[in-house]
């Protein structure tokens, strides 16, 4: 029905909402025309498209009639009281709900922090300061940061009630295996033992006691994966600098291990990130 036929009508009354497919569809709301079949050409041109609700009037025989605009109607902000010709009346059975779309959320980028540890004067306990330095001069994934810890296990154990969904801690790390053995080390946060050592050595800085001091802290640990590498010599009281040849080209192959670290937590919080619609 065009706007000048409806105009003619008397006892028309305003609604606020009507329902249609389930839906409660108001004044502003889109929809889809599905005219009846027998509708008339002008009518049946309008199938498919895309309208917004103007006004639900109602007649005096009860019938709902829903006013519209075609949204690719050049004519449409012209004013529909001074320029008829631009809105039309179609019935809740041919009309259709448009629901938005909601877009996809964006997976949260993860904040992961790489640690290096270690003593640059105690020969291979230097691989994690090596390390780090070595990611610090590239370019680093959105959401990572590169810290050198050196033996300041305070400020680590500090940085592991941060909130970081990863922490990588690099260290040298003796489990008898040949020199410049790479490990992947979930440490158990759940059995450190609370009775153990609770404080770091000044001059040093095992990784198990600084996750005792940050528990004892208080707060929540991040998750902690250990990147370790078999030293061949520590230094000592010798003060020797440097790594040996066997740890030193080790470097290159933990920084590859630690890349694909970073990539499986990028993944796995892609992987949590609820799709549209879910809570």
């Amino acid at each position: 029905m065009n706007e000048w036929e409806w105009n003619l009508l008397e006892d028309k009354t305003p609604l606020e909402t009507v329902r249609v497919a389930g839906v409660d569809l108001k004044p502003g709301d889109r929809v889809r025309l599905r005219p009846r079949p027998r509708g008339d050409v002008f009518d049946l041109a309008l199938a498919g498209k895309i309208a917004t609700i103007e006004a639900l009037e109602q007649d005096y025989e009860g019938q709902v009639h829903v006013a519209i605009v075609i949204e690719d109607d050049p004519g449409r902000d012209l004013g529909f009281q001074r320029q008829p010709g631009h809105r039309f009346f179609f019935s809740p059975a041919e009309i259709e709900p448009v629901v938005a779309e909601q877009p996809e959320p964006a997976a949260r980028t993860p904040r992961i922090l790489v640690a290096g540890i270690g003593n640059i004067f105690c020969g291979d306990d230097a691989f994690g300061v090596e390390v780090a330095q070595r990611m610090t001069a590239r370019p680093l994934p959105p959401g990572v940061t590169v810290t050198d810890f050196g033996i300041r296990g305070f400020d680590l154990a500090c940085a592991l009630l941060d909130g970081y969904d990863l922490v990588v801690m690099v260290d040298a790390c003796p489990r008898g295996t040949p020199p410049g053995t790479l490990h992947v080390i979930e440490p158990d946060l759940a059995d450190l033992d609370a009775e153990g050592q609770t404080w770091v050595e000044p001059h040093g800085l095992d990784p198990l006691n600084v996750l005792r001091l940050a528990r004892g802290m208080g707060g929540a640990l991040s998750p902690i994966v250990l990147v370790g590498c078999e030293p061949e010599t520590l230094g000592g009281e010798d003060g020797v600098m440097g790594l040996s040849d066997r740890v030193a080209s080790a470097v290159t192959e933990a920084l590859g291990l630690i890349d694909s670290l970073l990539a499986d937590a990028v993944r796995g919080q892609e992987s949590r990130t609820p799709n549209a619609g879910e809570p």
